[in-house]
């Protein structure tokens, strides 16, 4: 399972959405260190991380296929340096032709949540990703069950309904 994600999107026919949840990830990142130090994105492809190229030709691809890619994150504010990064980045997930949400986690108090991230791919097959503490990924996990899809559909379309496209989305 090295590129579970790849795979999960390269299968999909339909839809593919991923919930991000975490207001911290990959803290070693050195493309985070570099934006910390001040290098921005200025919605400009060519200043872009190496691994764009791939992530991003893969979901220019998918969503040429005809798969519908939503992705929603539900985030802490004020929000985390972090946080500040991948909003100056979505850019070029908007660009290669993901949908991208926000919504506050005081907007999500009451929604009922999976405990971590996911992709799920054309409604039944979910990908489980589980983080240290730190934020490092430390396992992935596919689940099929029907019931386990029913829930997690649930829980992003709720999401989803509230959330702010990327677009109008204001960082606190």
């Amino acid at each position: 399972m090295k590129y579970p994600v790849r795979d999960g999107l390269a299968q999909a026919q339909h839809s593919a959405v991923h919930l991000e949840m975490r207001d911290n990830y990959t803290p070693d990142d050195p493309e985070f260190a570099r934006w910390r130090a001040g290098h921005r994105y200025d919605n400009d492809p060519t200043k872009l991380p190496d691994y764009w190229g791939t992530w991003g030709d893969l979901t220019t691809e998918t969503t040429r296929r005809g798969v519908v890619i939503r992705r929603a994150r539900v985030v802490s504010e004020p929000v985390t340096d972090y946080i500040k990064y991948e909003h100056d980045l979505t850019f070029a997930n908007v660009a290669a032709g993901e949908q991208v949400r926000w919504l506050s986690r005081r907007h999500a108090a009451d929604l009922l949540l999976p405990g971590t991230d996911l992709w799920m791919f054309d409604g039944s097959s979910v990908l489980f990703t589980y983080f240290s503490g730190a934020g490092e990924v430390v396992d992935r996990e596919w689940r099929t069950e029907p019931t386990v899809s029913a829930l997690v559909s649930a829980a992003f379309e709720a999401v989803w309904e509230r959330a702010a496209p990327h677009e109008e989305y204001k960082l606190l």
